[in-house]
């Protein structure tokens, strides 16, 4: 038997304190991915749990007058649910570090290891990061400070069990080299073979002297180093040593994500550990990046962490999964504002999608009496089908490359496809000049892309793609991705009207009505001809420096490398943007605009953005441009 089973894991979370929106952002991601892989067709196993042992959390038990087993509880609970079960995190396993089937592992594999000559005892002397339960020597330390969170560090001396990861540098670094694909991005890759060629030291894995932990089980006095307790979860929740079957159809992992913050401990410990356990590596670890409140990383101990309960509540679980999946390239930091949350609600879910289904259902009532066309086999008519099948095959190749955004991206072109093809067509003049062949054929292939999109979103969002199909006629879920091929056969199906699929959002986060909604529209008399539009030069920049301009409310004076040299650019974009938010982001800016003195200053160029009501957000590539790159 050998493997069958497509495998992924998320971090198992600290439950020092209730979780935010930036681990929400890995769960989502990974759900959306094992939903994916189901809709292929494939047995998946998605694990994700909780990291419940060490001193972190016997002081705050402490400090809450609880014993650790106590303090823990209640916030594990919470994390299953409401927060997962809301969130819809389609999980197989949940482990806890503090179950016996997981103790049980870690002091087989640390016996296993010691009994090997992997681990042997010794006296560890150095530095010890209390919030990343990390140890440091000297050489490693940035200023007296952890390297990794930057907070102070305490001197340890005990007697403590090592782990030989210098016995295994060699072959680490060969593996990493002849699997290109083992550490993903690229970027986290490089940094990790700079930090083995640094040299590795061996690991202490034991600490005396606490008791919240697994104790070694030769020796109790000694409690497992949190770190190699939590690696092992892995293992442990594929059924290693316990469920042999179980293990064998789905080790190795094919995905783990980890945020990048903890790649190292995932790529240089993990991958070690397995070595000297003779046992296969995870095809995949992919360092993501996180959500940063301006410029800083969100974090419980930060005090500036974002609720995602709160979010559920006020927006719904769509909009939140849709987001968080969509704001960020994967792999890449990103910045959380709500703001940015009700823009994607309004203009992608509630404008695009929810204006393609509201008007396409409209016009089938209205043209063809509810009844949902065939289409004609003589059509010629390929726009709609060629877009489909096109946007397929980019969605399958983005979801297989982890590249989650830009699957989205992909179905979003094909509803923005659609609704530009509703008047490229005029489906109403077709029906006043009497053309009924072709005003079915556009109708059929209005109605066909939106059951295609129905399928493409099944795994990001949860009630969505059923409220489409529902209003489509379409009563049976989707069970595979293949379902997203163009050519459907309706049968005599009837649409169904219903609500709108999202109620477009205010600032203060409330639902506005349809009726007061202001519906898209294209004015013709603005209409410009291509000669004008090629006139303007769009480029990207990078924003160096950002200041507010002295005496002007509205205005930020920005300096933006444009790929030959720095300009100055005074934008109004003050009351929604801080300084510190622009600086290092990529913009596309009018670059051959003729430059204006703006409060004194020589502005040589404008931004571009985009608003509604009174949000506004400033144009951004998805993914990383060279500044100077044409847009166009």
């Amino acid at each position: 038997m050998g493997k069958e089973v497509w495998y992924i894991t998320t971090p198992i979370y600290y439950p020092s304190d209730n979780l935010h929106v930036g681990h929400a952002y890995t769960t989502v991601a990974a759900d959306a991915l094992a939903r994916y892989h189901r809709l292929l067709g494939e047995k998946v196993l998605f694990v994700t749990g909780t990291d419940e042992h060490g001193q972190k959390i016997e002081r705050k038990a402490s400090e809450a007058q609880k014993t650790p087993q106590a303090f823990v509880d209640p916030i594990v609970a919470f994390i299953q649910d409401p927060l997962w079960k809301r969130l819809g995190i389609s999980y197989d396993d949940f482990i806890r570090t503090t179950q016996p089937r997981h103790e049980r592992v870690v002091q087989e594999i640390f016996q296993r290891l010691l009994d090997k000559g992997d681990i042997y005892k010794g006296v560890y002397e150095g530095w010890y990061c209390l919030p990343d339960e990390s140890y440091w020597t000297e050489s490693k330390l940035v200023d007296g400070h952890c390297p990794d969170c930057g907070r102070p560090v305490e001197r340890v001396r005990q007697e403590s069990y090592f782990f030989r990861l210098s016995r295994y540098q060699a072959p680490l670094r060969e593996y990493i080299l002849s699997h290109p694909d083992f550490i993903q991005p690229v970027s986290r890759r490089n940094e990790m073979l700079n930090f083995i060629d640094a040299g590795l030291e061996d690991l202490s894995v034991s600490r005396t002297g606490i008791r919240w932990g697994i104790p070694v089980p030769s020796d109790p006095e000694h409690v497992i180093y949190v770190w190699f307790d939590a690696l092992t979860n892995y293992l442990t929740a594929s059924g290693y040593l316990q469920d042999t079957n179980r293990f064998e159809t789905a080790w190795p992992p094919n995905v783990q994500l980890v945020g990048k913050e903890i790649v190292r401990f995932h790529t240089v410990i993990w991958p070690i550990m397995l070595m000297a356990l003779d046992l296969p590596i995870p095809e995949r670890v992919f360092g993501h990046g996180w959500l940063l409140i301006g410029q800083a990383k969100m974090g419980k101990s930060l005090g500036n962490a974002v609720d995602p309960i709160e979010l559920l509540d006020r927006y719904g679980v769509d909009p939140v999964r849709y987001y968080l999946l969509r704001e960020v390239p994967f792999g890449a930091d990103g910045s959380y504002t709500e703001e940015a949350l009700i823009l994607r609600t309004n203009v992608d879910l509630a404008n695009d999608l929810g204006n393609l289904l509201s008007r396409t259902t409209a016009m089938i009532n209205r043209f063809l009496d509810g009844q949902v066309p065939t289409l004609n086999a003589g059509s010629d008519d390929r726009v709609l089908a060629g877009e489909a099948a096109q946007v397929y095959r980019e969605f399958q190749e983005a979801m297989d490359q982890l590249l989650i955004s830009d699957a989205l991206t992909a179905i979003f072109r094909l509803v923005r496809r659609a609704n530009k093809y509703i008047e490229e067509q005029k489906p109403w003049d077709l029906a006043k000049t009497g053309q009924t062949e072709k005003l079915a054929n556009v109708l059929y292939g209005l109605w066909e892309t939106l059951r295609i999109v129905s399928v493409l979103l099944t795994p990001f969002l949860l009630d969505t793609p059923d409220r489409i199909r529902q209003q489509l006629g379409l009563d049976a879920p989707v069970t595979n991705i293949k379902e997203a091929i163009f050519g459907y056969e309706p049968q005599g199906l009837g649409i169904r009207r219903g609500d709108a699929l999202f109620p477009r959002i205010d600032k203060a986060g409330e639902a506005v009505s349809e009726e007061s909604a202001p519906a898209p529209a294209v004015v013709e008399d603005n209409w410009v001809d291509i000669a004008d539009f090629q006139k303007l030069e769009f480029r990207v920049g990078t924003v160096r420096a950002a200041e507010p301009v002295k005496g002007a409310d509205r205005l930020l004076q920005l300096t933006v490398f444009d790929g030959v040299r720095e300009r100055t650019i005074v934008s109004g974009i003050r009351q929604h943007y801080q300084p510190d938010d622009l600086v290092g982001k990529q913009v596309v800016l009018v670059a051959n605009l003729k430059p204006a003195k703006l409060r004194g200053i020589v502005s040589e160029g404008m931004l571009l953005a985009g608003s509604q009501g009174d949000v506004l957000s400033v144009v951004t590539p998805l993914s990383p441009l060279p500044d100077g790159a044409r847009v166009k």
